[in-house]
């Protein structure tokens, strides 16, 4: 009996059982970057979680079998913004970032999708869905928009589980004197000058540009057809766009549901606070990568993998420098055995389909990245008692132990020696220790003090033991 995948349905607000509409071919749809600037790391989050969900859909399928959609919103308000405050062709903002952004996720780890279509790419299926919804009167022209008719859905708001009258209040539905409900959205505008236009649809004769709602529908339709498996993104986009977005397609088709399973990661907040340019804690990919901006020093991409997978993604997370410290240790520690295996000559692939089961149970059970982790913790354990008893089937659990690291998406480089870190500090943290000692043995407590303070902003942590003498670490 094959293991059985079960996870959170936003749609249903119940954990349940997977069951593909076609198991040869699993699709998935998820929102991707707009891009107008670079990824912040709020952004990574969806990225990182929907890569794992897309590796362990193809651990269970096969790789051929699991078609994996994830857009790019390339016509969109913040683009033409951002083009005219620079004052360079939209085009260029649009290339740029979009290089940005796939150099930066390809640093966390993160898999191409098997489609990354542009919404650009798809005006055509945006005008057939238009046309659609106009003819089944889902949708209506007024003064050069297209809107949807959101009362002509009787159960719009069936995702948010929004009451109409708390949707009709909220500060992302905009107010416009042409629409017949406060609720309709655009799905099509007249566009001003100098921005992105094509033909408009629905008879209109101003050139226009789509909405952002429908852009996700027409591509999902284009590569995975009126109804698909899952669709996710984060949380902040159950409504209105995943709602708008839903409405579109089943009342263009006629079908009960868009995607089956609807799936959402929590919020992201630095250091207790919510991520804004205001408050200065919003970091991009590309900072934390190579720059020393947020806790003294830049972090591989694997770290701040490792370090969004200790939450489980429906939860909040709270982005610390401390996490990202622990991370750090924890891939040092996975590292050992990774470079052990391959410096002792052990011939063990990178297999994901070999992971420990114990790994691949904890991901079956909706993500459940945090248990999967201890799971790593608990093997290195396991590696390192086995191996002073000379266990036969070490090498077996060296690759098993390789292989879970592979299907999470971690492949840890060599692991970091205290040389490595403090590169030429190294003779001025003995020097400082040694001070401190002595200080310690001439009870001069404030000179002692004054040094494990410049110690720690050095990122070296001191642990006095009972002999007298003094060990550290590099703990950033």
């Amino acid at each position: 009996m094959s293991p059985t995948l079960r996870l959170y349905n936003t749609l249903t607000r119940t954990k349940q059982d997977f069951a593909p509409i076609d198991p040869s071919n699993v699709r998935m749809y998820v929102c991707g970057p707009t891009v107008y600037d670079y990824a912040h790391i709020g952004n990574a989050r969806p990225v990182i979680v929907f890569d794992l969900l897309f590796r362990l859909l193809r651990h269970l399928y096969g790789p051929e079998h699991v078609t994996y959609v994830r857009n790019v919103t390339d016509v969109d308000d913040k683009i033409n913004a951002r083009a005219a405050e620079r004052g360079v062709p939209i085009r260029d903002i649009t290339e740029g970032t979009l290089a940005q952004f796939h150099a930066d996720i390809a640093a966390l780890g993160v898999l191409e999708p098997t489609v990354e279509p542009r919404a650009t790419e798809h005006i055509a299926e945006m005008r057939t869905l238009i046309e659609r919804l106009v003819a089944n009167r889902h949708a209506y022209v007024a003064e050069e928009h297209v809107l949807f008719d959101v009362p002509s859905m009787p159960d719009y708001g069936r995702l948010s589980k929004r009451p109409l009258d708390e949707m009709e209040a909220g500060a992302r539905v905009d107010v416009a004197p042409y629409k017949r409900s406060a609720l309709d959205f655009v799905l099509w505008k007249p566009s001003k000058p100098g921005e992105p236009s094509w033909p408009s649809p629905a008879g209109i004769a101003t050139p226009g540009r789509p909405g952002w709602h429908i852009e996700c529908s027409a591509m999902s339709w284009k590569h995975l057809g009126e109804a698909f498996d899952i669709h996710g993104g984060g949380i902040d986009l159950v409504f209105p766009h995943h709602e708008n977005e839903a409405a579109q397609t089943r009342c263009s088709f006629g079908t009960p549901a868009m995607a089956n399973v609807w799936m959402h990661n929590g919020f992201l907040q630095v250091e207790g606070e919510k991520m804004s340019k205001s408050l200065g804690n919003l970091f991009t990919i590309n900072e934390l990568l190579t720059t020393d901006v947020f806790g003294g020093r830049s972090w591989s991409g694997e770290v701040l993998r490792l370090a969004m997978l200790t939450a489980h993604y429906r939860q909040p997370i709270d982005w610390t420098v401390a996490r990202l410290r622990e991370a750090l240790r924890a891939l040092n520690k996975f590292a050992y055995w990774v470079w052990e295996a391959d410096e002792s000559g052990l011939a063990l692939d990178y297999d994901a389909r070999a992971a420990h089961p114990e790994v691949v149970n904890a991901l079956l059970d909706d993500l459940n990245t945090p248990e999967a982790i201890a799971s790593l913790h608990r093997q290195i354990g396991d590696l390192s008692n086995r191996e002073k008893q000379r266990d036969p089937n070490h090498n077996r659990r060296i690759s098993e132990f390789r292989n879970s690291l592979t299907l999470l998406g971690l492949k840890p480089g060599r692991r970091q020696t205290t040389e490595d870190v403090l590169g030429d500090r190294l003779p001025l943290v003995n020097d400082l220790v040694a001070a401190r000692l002595n200080a310690r043995a001439k009870k001069n407590w404030a000179e002692s003090d004054r040094i494990r303070d410049e110690l720690a902003g050095m990122g070296i942590t001191l642990k006095d033991n009972k002999d007298g003498t003094t060990t550290w670490e590099v703990t950033r």
